[in-house]
């Protein structure tokens, strides 16, 4: 159970990269419509991420680096860089719906290739973030946000 809500919270963010890919191929092809589906359906998997990344954080925890103490610092270092990220590319994420949405296409099209490479990034990183924590080294600790604030 330690790795469902992880696993699927990483599984959506990939999905949502993959649909991503699929309108940024379907903008090119000038299929407007399948491209607008294909980004809405890309922010749909994100928003479940954000809601099970942020439910899980606040009522079961999240999970400190459990591997060798002599890498935790690199660790430590892309987890800050992975989070500024897709901290960045969940923003202009929602900037490029909505300015899709309401057809100001000429900001769209200046920053929407640039975001969707951020969101490749972010998916990647977010992929060997859950590798690192789950796969490759045994978990750490996990404290629930609720427990650290309130102590129970």
């Amino acid at each position: 159970m330690d790795l469902l809500l992880p696993t699927i919270s990483t599984l959506c963010i990939v999905i949502s990269a993959i649909f991503v890919a699929i309108g940024w191929y379907y903008i090119k092809a000038r299929k407007t419509e399948d491209h607008r589906k294909m980004m809405l359906t890309a922010a749909w998997f994100a928003v479940a991420f954000f809601v099970i990344y942020f439910s899980r954080t606040a009522f079961i925890g999240n999970t400190s680096f459990g591997g060798p103490e002599n890498i935790k610092i690199y660790y430590t270092i892309f987890l800050i860089f992975h989070i500024l990220l897709s901290t960045t590319s969940g923003v202009l994420g929602v900037f490029m719906i909505r300015w899709g949405l309401k057809n100001r296409l000429d900001k769209h099209r200046k920053f929407g290739p640039m975001t969707s490479v951020l969101w490749f990034c972010t998916a990647i990183t977010g992929l060997l973030v859950y590798l690192l924590l789950y796969v490759f080294f045994p978990g750490g600790e996990t404290t629930s946000l609720i427990k650290a604030i309130f102590g129970f």
